[in-house]
């Protein structure tokens, strides 16, 4: 298992907003959402298409492209098209900095 590895630091993110970030050259977008961190692939398993661009509320994040919703906190498909989940990553905050551990 990969270790963490600090994605971004808690100024650049705001509650309610997300950010597109690269970790171990895997992009990825992390979310806060209150006082928490979640981190999704950038990837709706619908088409491949990026989630960054997407409208994003509560705990859920809409593929831009044709709709496809996905719970942010665990990365699983909530709606057509999309039928597979997609990839979600743990994430810890140490001090200032957002910390992502890529699953595998």
């Amino acid at each position: 298992m990969s270790e963490f590895s600090k994605a971004a630091t808690k100024d650049e993110l705001q509650p309610g907003e997300k950010l597109l970030v690269e970790v171990d050259e895997q992009l990825v977008i992390l979310f806060q959402v209150g006082d928490e961190y979640f981190c999704l692939d950038d990837v709706c398993t619908h088409d491949g298409g990026t989630l960054s661009d997407g409208e994003f509320e509560g705990h859920e994040i809409a593929c831009p492209r044709h709709g496809a919703k996905f719970d942010i906190r665990c990365g699983k498909a909530l709606c057509m098209p999309a039928t597979q989940n997609t990839g979600s990553h743990e994430v810890k905050v140490d001090g200032e900095d957002i910390m992502v551990r890529i699953s595998q």
